[in-house]
């Protein structure tokens, strides 16, 4: 491909981001992420892309669907796909072991003839960042250790020197340790050698049936003329609704890991969005267990939010469902995903712990939405398979950039980089 330009990709979850420049016809040097289920999940991702563009992606229906095994996958996706080059590094990142890492991607660059990197993308575990996670650890998260990731994602850039770099991050990073932080970053970029720029961005505006602000900070060489690009926001009328409407009805505890068959066609946002395609199979659409009290809190809200469309408070739920003392921090915790609504609560890593802020608007379900469920909202396709047990595949989910926004940047990116 003449304009196929490379990627680095850091501290890179289950794939959001990477998603994004995978459609966009980016060649990986690695993806490097400690977790290992997203690091499986990652190269489960990478032979999808690679047999897809072999026109052999009914190979990798065949894995979803059950047909095969996930090593039978990797041996036939090695056919097609330089693991190597595009290889995944399950690897914590850390002062202690980047130059290991960093030494171990100039060799498979060297090894696969890659003259530069185009780009790094990425952005370090956002929990020490997260204003929520400050409020509930006693030290505000000043003493937590990946505060000072940024610091290894720079010295990534002092080694690699791409052209462009792409920082994502919660928009608690700006107010971390009194902006300290986020001042710092800057401040050692820019010297560097990059001019910096960033915008606040929302999921939203990007056709993503869900608010999710992030902080996108992109850089670029000193001696480059670029702008940051500039996102008109996709005006819609779609509901949260049509991300629903089409799978199956469950009861606390059903569902399969493994395919069901959708109830109806899909919605014309799926269609519009890529979510869902005549080859898709539907995976991962399983319910958790709840107890009765927790159900019966499920219905009292959903009923609430049905007859009188406004959230309940915790504190004004009838008192023989309430059991925990402290009744005035985090009073929404339970809180319903509104069908009738153009987008959902932002989708978090705390959704692996429990549901109750992510209930299905079917009061006849009473429930807190699946994996798959919380994956549309993130805007993964029905195709994308998480790996890994369901509490990690939630974690995954909730970690990541919406694809359909990380795309977005994907192209405005390959535009800068053609204008170098």
């Amino acid at each position: 491909m003449e304009n196929e330009f490379t990627v680095l990709d850091m501290f890179a979850g289950a794939g959001g981001l990477s998603e994004g420049f995978f459609r966009t016809g980016y060649k990986f040097i690695s993806h490097i992420e400690m977790d290992k289920y997203a690091s499986m999940t990652l190269e489960t991702r990478a032979i999808y892309h690679a047999l897809k563009a072999n026109g052999l992606e009914d190979y990798y229906y065949g894995y979803i669907a059950g047909d095969f095994s996930r090593e039978d996958l990797l041996q036939e996706g090695k056919r097609f796909s330089d693991l190597n080059s595009a290889g995944i590094i399950n690897s914590k990142i850390s002062a202690e072991n980047e130059e290991v890492i960093i030494r171990r991607i100039e060799k498979t660059m060297e090894t696969h003839n890659l003259k530069k990197t185009d780009v790094i993308i990425g952005g370090p575990p956002c929990q020490a960042y997260s204003i929520v996670g400050r409020s509930r650890d006693s030290e505000k998260m000043k003493k937590d250790p990946r505060n000072y990731l940024y610091l290894c994602y720079l010295s990534f850039i002092r080694s690699f020197k791409p052209d462009i770099f792409v920082f994502e991050n919660v928009l608690g990073i700006k107010t971390a340790r009194n902006g300290e932080i986020y001042h710092d970053f800057l401040a050692r970029a820019g010297k560097l050698g990059y001019t910096i720029r960033e915008k606040i961005l929302n999921a939203a505006d990007f056709l993503v049936l869900q608010r999710r602000k992030r902080v996108i900070v992109i850089g670029w060489k000193a001696e480059y003329d670029l702008e940051y690009p500039s996102f008109t926001p996709i005006e819609h009328n779609y509901t949260v609704s049509s991300l629903l409407e089409d799978l199956p009805s469950l009861k606390p505890g059903e569902g399969n890991e493994s395919p069901q068959e959708y109830i109806r066609p899909p919605a014309r946002y799926l269609e519009e969005s890529g979510l869902r395609s005549e080859k898709d199979i539907l995976i991962q659409h399983s319910a958790r267990r709840h107890n009765e009290r927790d159900r019966e809190i499920y219905k009292y809200v959903i009923s609430v939010w049905n007859n009188e469309h406004r959230r309940v408070k915790y504190d004004e739920l009838p008192e023989r469902l309430k059991t925990h003392r402290n009744r005035e921090s985090f009073e929404d915790r339970f809180k319903v995903v509104a069908p009738d609504l153009k987008y959902a609560q932002t989708i978090t890593a705390h959704i692996s712990k429990d549901g109750h802020y992510y209930i299905h608007p079917d009061i006849a379900q009473a429930r807190s939405i699946t994996v798959r469920e919380a994956a549309r909202i993130q805007s993964f396709p029905d195709n994308f398979k998480f790996e890994g047990p369901r509490t990690s595949q939630y974690t995954q989910v909730g970690n990541a950039v919406p694809p359909l926004m990380a795309e977005r940047i994907a192209v405005e990116i390959e535009k800068m980089l053609g204008a170098i």
